[in-house]
């Protein structure tokens, strides 16, 4: 999986890196169904374990374009988590008082308590993205946010948080086609949204600015991962893998019980 992480000075053109899953004839769908459970199960029991030892934070943030995927790998790499320790922060279009404040302000209130995996549905990255391409603030205020987005993240980090963000790449051929599904689709009316055809037309600059976000804030403790999405099977399986491995390196320990056991006999 380290193929896919961005590490710090290496130059980023999302031209270099394919959408598609590897040409491998026995890598497909079906072939990795039984692999992608297992890493499940893994989550399901390294979430429990983080839960019951409360002493680490997990973050994970989810960036693409529209249509990339992002609501998919919450319900599939997720689906066997507890919910009582697991959730999901999604960051829309400010509201007039989030807008009061300053960019980071919406961000405090929705990171992880110890023992808590909180996964960000488009994140804080919004604020050299969005307002980027559309103009919505100054330049000379956007470019400063690249180094303060290291900043805040290297606190979350010294802190004791595990931070892991992923990039699902697609190209503009697959966009079209997830869309016309869901134009297609009448129980899918409800996801299309005519605002997403006009970000389409705006593909290349945000293409700029994302090379940008995975150049100037891939840091050794809060990683960009660029992730093959065109197949949704592979997206689900390389994000899963580099969650479950992360977590397992962290060495987690159920705590000891409050009292002695030895001897306790339940009548």
């Amino acid at each position: 999986m380290d193929n896919y992480r961005v590490f710090p000075g290496k130059k980023i053109n999302l031209k270099d890196w394919s959408p598609n899953a590897p040409d491998n004839g026995d890598l497909d769908k079906k072939s990795t169904k039984e692999v992608l459970e297992k890493l499940t199960l893994e989550l399901e029991n390294l979430q429990e374990l983080l839960y019951a030892e409360h002493k680490r934070k997990f973050l994970v943030v989810l960036q693409g374009m529209d249509t990339s995927g992002k609501d998919g790998v919450i319900r599939h790499v997720f689906e066997g988590v507890n919910p009582q320790g697991v959730r999901v922060a999604s960051f829309k279009v400010p509201t007039p008082i989030e807008l009061d404040h300053d960019y980071l302000w919406r961000i405090h209130s929705q990171l992880p308590g110890r023992g808590e995996i909180v996964i960000f549905n488009r994140s804080h990255y919004e604020d050299v993205l969005v307002v980027r391409v559309h103009n919505l603030v100054e330049e000379i205020l956007w470019k400063k946010r690249f180094q303060q987005i290291n900043q805040f993240e290297r606190i979350l980090a010294d802190e004791g948080t595990t931070i892991l963000k992923f990039f699902l790449h697609i190209d503009l051929d697959e966009q079209k086609k997830r869309l016309q599904e869901r134009l297609d689709d009448p129980t899918k009316h409800w996801k299309f949204n005519l605002g997403d055809l006009k970000e389409r037309k705006l593909w290349s600059e945000y293409i700029k600015a994302y090379e940008d976000v995975l150049n100037k804030t891939s840091t050794n403790w809060a990683p960009w991962y660029i992730v093959p999405a065109n197949q949704k099977w592979y997206r689900n399986l390389v994000i899963a893998s580099v969650i479950v491995n992360t977590l397992k390196k962290c060495k987690m320990e159920f705590p000891q019980p409050f009292q002695p056991l030895d001897g306790v006999v339940i009548e």
